[in-house]
């Protein structure tokens, strides 16, 4: 099942001057030429200015004219890999420095940014499974920051709970065991009430789990494994990043540059999609309206490898896909475009290559292990409150030291998740990965049948997941991953797992 929903949120002038839409999603239509978001279809838009929590929102930076850049201008980045500062027998050990920094993300001026280790997008930390990652990060901000490995199987010490926080001068270290399946995750800011403005303005980065079995499936490997996150923002005129959810986002970036373009060669790519927007989701496809292969989601690899005409990830979903250039002329531009956007990333058939001999194997994982008998149902309710203010859970705005569900270690749940609201959202469970069983009613797209952490809700609509809670007790969170949502309506509960 595709999802196909568009959602707007008015903007109140007194918030920012010339403030216009906010995209929050975009399912299917044709393929759109770089310029201006196109407007979808949706809900009547909540007034999301006039809901106390969104009162809070700090706008960052000034407004001032939008930036007008040139498409295609610079080549997209290779992101930059984390160098351990000591490796054990069974661990690898990094130092990350949360800092102010600055980024060319744009020619001209820098970008003020807040950053781990200096760039726009953070190191990325590249795991092996079954061997510990331990990383100290340093706090060189004024502000507090949280750091959660978002999809990892972790400690409640080292998960990255909204309010543990790391203070101004401050450091805390956090053990990633990596006892789960190789997959792509990423790490980011989750401070309680700052979450969104600090993922904003840069504070994410990659996270990649390998192991070493996947090797045998000769996967496209090395340089032709790219990494890419994608997101939008708000660009000023000067460069500078602003802050401010109630302005439409428009200027699209892959690793950190506006609609850039990427030399490859004519053989077959693996891409590790990751959208690190705020509440954005991407639709997207190729110009020339050929398929991609889709091998993994958010948990890993797939079963086997799927054939599809768009890949459809919402804020933080992951989707990883082969393209194969090798039917491609030298000198051939390919475009990945997204839905709403329009182009978004230029692929330039320019590169020379060696025999390709990766391949993409008509199974890719084993199998995918049946799931065991639920020792219990949970009824998740995702609503809006009548004075249209917040976005409950259960009825309960969030409430750090209050527990809304306590789980048994070692069980297995099924979790009904229903949305009333009217919106269409996404629901993110910290601790575990879990199978999507069902949507409305019926069995999920085949891109979503592998390990999730991260599922959309259709407004609405009815999705039931299946999780097993082991190893690890303590407090968690789970929450719609659209940040605002989180941040400043109240959309995030507090699970005890004991």
């Amino acid at each position: 099942m595709r999802r196909r929903d568009v959602l707007r949120l008015s903007a109140a002038a007194s918030f920012s001057a010339g403030a216009g839409a906010l995209v929050l999603g975009s399912r299917g239509g044709p393929a759109l030429p770089v310029g201006p978001a196109a407007e979808g279809t949706g809900p009547d838009p909540a007034d999301m200015a006039q809901m106390p929590g969104m009162s809070m929102v700090p706008i960052k930076g000034t407004v001032r004219p939008a930036a007008v850049l040139t498409p295609f201008t610079d080549a997209m980045p290779r992101l930059a890999d984390a160098v351990p500062t000591a490796t054990t027998a069974d661990a690898d050990y990094y130092t990350i420095n949360v800092q102010q920094s600055t980024a060319a993300i744009a020619p001209g001026a820098l970008t003020s940014i807040l950053s781990y280790g200096g760039g726009f997008i953070g190191p990325t930390i590249r795991a092996t499974r079954n061997r510990r990652v331990v990383a100290k990060f340093t706090n060189s901000l004024t502000e507090s920051v949280v750091v959660h490995l978002h999809g990892g199987h972790t400690p409640a010490a080292s998960d990255g709970f909204p309010t543990d926080e790391i203070v101004a001068g401050g450091t805390k270290v956090n053990t990633y065991p990596n006892t789960q399946r190789a997959a792509t995750l990423w790490y980011h800011d989750h401070l309680h009430m700052m979450e969104a403005p600090h993922v904003y303005q840069g504070l994410h980065g990659m996270y990649i789990i390998r192991d070493p079995w996947e090797d045998g499936l000769r996967l496209p490997s090395g340089r032709y494994d790219v990494p890419i996150l994608l997101r939008d923002a708000y660009l000023n005129d000067d460069n500078s990043l602003l802050y401010d959810p109630f302005l439409d986002w428009t200027v699209v970036l892959a690793n950190g540059k506006p609609r850039p373009y990427f030399p490859v060669a004519p053989r077959k790519y693996r891409f590790r999609f990751l959208n690190g927007s705020n509440h954005r989701a991407f639709s997207l496809t190729l110009s020339d309206g050929r398929p991609v292969v889709q091998i993994a989601s958010d948990g890993g690899l797939l079963a086997a490898p799927v054939s599809t005409a768009s890949i459809e990830i919402s804020s933080a979903e992951r989707a990883e896909v082969v393209i194969d250039f090798s039917g491609c002329a030298h000198g051939t531009q390919l475009f990945l475009q997204d839905a709403t956007l329009g182009q978004v990333l230029r692929f330039d058939v320019t590169e020379s290559c060696g025999a390709d001999l990766s391949q993409v194997p008509a199974q890719l994982a084993a199998s995918l292990p049946p799931l065991p008998a639920a020792n219990r149902t949970r009824s998740i309710e995702l609503s809006l409150t009548p004075d249209g203010n917040y976005f409950p859970i259960n009825g309960q705005i969030f409430d750090p030291d209050r527990v809304d569900s306590r789980i048994a270690l070692g069980s297995t749940e099924i979790w009904t998740i229903t949305d009333v609201s009217g919106w269409e959202h996404n629901f993110h469970l910290h601790l575990v990965q879990f199978r999507i069983l069902d949507v409305n009613g019926l069995a999920p797209d085949p891109t979503q049948r592998g390990w999730k952490d991260t599922v959309v809700i259709p407004k609405n609509g009815v999705v039931r997941i299946q999780a097993s809670f082991t190893d690890y007790p303590g407090k968690y969170v789970y929450h719609c991953h659209l940040l605002e949502h989180a941040s400043y309506t109240g959309m995030m509960a507090t699970m005890v797992v004991a």
